[in-house]
């Protein structure tokens, strides 16, 4: 479905055609002052020095080019040379009567559909999910969901760290605890227990406590490193308490993901990238890319338009061990292998943008990845508290993300429960809902690669630039089409009408671009471009009920218009809030 915003500017352009000047110049934008027209073409402006005119002389040219027939109820000209313009009100309730009808509500499917595959979550296994994963899920959720709408197959995946000196703090910290388990038995020859010896709980706090005698004793630390050593050789009862480590901590990261209603296509591992690096390692060395430097093995990745030092990318350590940066290079063999992917995007942290560029560079560099194939990095900010530092608990302690669910919950059921509006028995289910888009929606509305406040009382207010104020709507919305079909009235029958008021029109002009928004927020890598347009929706929308008698009109078939302009808007703002991962309650 072609954009309202490209007919208009088919329309100037073939104006500034018409009146002689070349047709690019016919681009138009929503206007900056929405108190003196709806949208604007600046065309005359750029066009002034090529023709040597006044811009003035040269939209007044367009204007009488463009005729009664256009799709414009204004065009008129403000010096020193802008194309004021409003469209036709019977335009705009077409173009809306088509969107309605458009099962993508007029996103555009992706020409070249594309398969890509993003990298987000990145937990590391036996570790709680904490704030600091918050970002990378929930922005990489969104992009993934965003991707789909548009026509791309994009595949989502979790990549866990399990393959580093964490597994062996474990084993070597359990071995301690209990010598007696017959994984730390050399001849043991029989079938390994089922059961782990450990539960989730004791699991989270044996690492730490590991990790703390290892920066003390270093001997401790040496033990740990061996048993790393000898997991990566296979050793078996190692390799069993390994399998353990991984069930029972993904089977608690899949419940706290899907408590933020995020999911992953592949639960891959760092390890299972550890069969490719021989063979990689291998060719690097045998096509001169690979060289030692100090007993490590590096690829130089530095160019001549450099203006900071890059670092030669590690490939191995002087002992021979890997490191992030192979297990990463590997990734990117394996992902070729398996998907061949057009392009691989990773959300992670912006602290790691010099890591991504080292090993974009290296894999580009040795052929790891076709010529075209794209390797691209959002890295975003931080998540801070009030203080504008990093979030913490009260004590100063990283906090647990099902900790921030839990406290968000509260404080929605705290609210839920003063308003009155739903009943004891579902104000919990609904605190739920609703303290969801509170978390996903405040960190969405900012820009990814920005750092940003966490503020749980400004994002769980019902008013303001919020998700439970993008959810009050489409309650409201709900609430309204209810009433309008326990009187009797058909949610199938009407057509949009054109408006008739102002804030029917704004309305009506808001939804018109959602295409636009969706595509763009994907093309862009931002979701806060989503964010930005259901708020605008949102605040149309109110502004439309608070000035109009929707349910008591009297005219059966402008009341049907008024509904049918509804049940869009709620169609545009679910399918927004879906996109985004969230959902709307019944109530709230």
């Amino acid at each position: 479905m072609k954009k309202l915003m490209d007919m208009m500017a088919e329309q100037l352009a073939a104006a500034f055609e018409k009146a002689g000047y070349d047709a690019s110049y016919g681009k138009v934008t929503v206007s900056n002052r929405p108190d003196l027209c709806e949208y604007q073409c600046n065309g005359a402006m750029a066009g002034a020095k090529v023709y040597k005119k006044a811009p003035f002389v040269i939209a007044e040219d367009v204007i009488a080019a463009l005729g009664r027939d256009s799709m414009f109820s204004m065009a008129e000209v403000v010096k020193p040379g802008f194309i004021n313009l409003k469209i036709k009100e019977e335009v705009l309730a077409d173009y809306l009567r088509k969107m309605a009808k458009d099962e993508k509500l007029s996103v555009a499917a992706a020409e070249k559909p594309k398969t890509i595959i993003i990298d987000y979550g990145g937990p590391n296994v036996a570790k709680p999910l904490h704030v600091g994963h918050l970002r990378s899920a929930i922005i990489g959720e969104s992009l993934k969901r965003i991707g789909r709408y548009v026509g791309h197959e994009i595949i989502g995946d979790v990549h866990l760290g399990d393959w580093g000196l964490q597994m062996g703090l474990i084993i070597t910290e359990l071995k301690y605890r209990q010598p007696e388990l017959v994984y730390f038995e050399d001849a043991y020859e029989g079938e390994y227990p089922t059961q782990a010896p450990f539960t989730i709980g004791e699991l989270e706090e044996i690492y730490p406590c590991a990790s703390s005698k290892s920066k003390e004793d270093e001997n401790y630390r040496n033990e740990a490193l061996e048993a790393t050593h000898l997991l990566q050789q296979g050793r078996a009862g190692y390799m069993a308490l390994w399998n353990h480590i991984l069930n029972v901590s993904v089977s608690d990261l899949k419940r706290n993901y899907e408590n933020l209603n995020v999911s992953f296509d592949l639960w891959k591992k760092e390890s299972d990238a550890q069969p490719y690096i021989p063979d990689m390692v291998e060719r690097m060395r045998e096509q001169g890319f690979a060289y030692e430097d100090q007993g490590a093995l590096v690829v130089d990745v530095k160019e001549e338009t450099d203006t900071k030092e890059i670092p030669p990318c590690m490939l191995l350590k002087s002992d021979g061990a890997s490191l992030y940066t192979t297990t990463d290079l590997a990734t990117i063999v394996e992902r070729m292998q398996l998907f061949s992917p057009d392009e691989i995007l990773y959300v992670v942290d912006k602290r790691q943008e010099l890591h991504f560029i080292q090993v974009f560079r290296c894999a580009k560099k040795t052929g790891l990845v076709k010529e075209e194939t794209v390797l691209s990095f959002l890295g975003f900010g931080t998540m801070n508290g009030k203080d504008g530092k990093p979030f913490k608990t009260r004590d100063g302690g990283v906090m647990r993300l099902e900790n921030l669910i839990a406290d968000i919950d509260a404080e929605m059921f705290t609210k839920i429960v003063e308003n009155r509006s739903v009943k004891d028995k579902d104000a919990r289910e609904t605190a739920k809902i609703v303290g969801l888009s509170a978390i996903k929606y405040g960190d969405l509305s900012n820009q990814a690669t920005k750092d940003y406040i966490f503020d749980v009382d400004r994002f769980t207010s019902f008013e303001g630039n919020t998700g439970p104020y993008i959810l009050y709507t489409i309650v409201r919305i709900k609430s309204i089409l209810n009433r309008y079909a326990e009187a009797g009235g058909s949610l199938e029958e009407g057509v949009i009408l054109a408006a008739v008021n102002d804030s029917e029109k704004e309305l009506m002009r808001v939804l018109t671009g959602f295409g636009s928004t969706v595509e763009n927020a994907f093309e862009e890598k931002a979701p806060h471009k989503l964010c930005a347009y259901i708020y605008e929706v949102s605040n149309a929308f109110n502004s439309f009920y608070h000035e109009t008698k929707i349910l008591s009109e009297e005219d059966e078939k402008q009341k049907k218009s008024f509904v049918q302009l509804l049940v869009l808007t709620k169609k545009v703002l679910e399918t927004s809030i879906d996109l985004l991962g969230f959902e709307a309650p019944e109530r709230m």
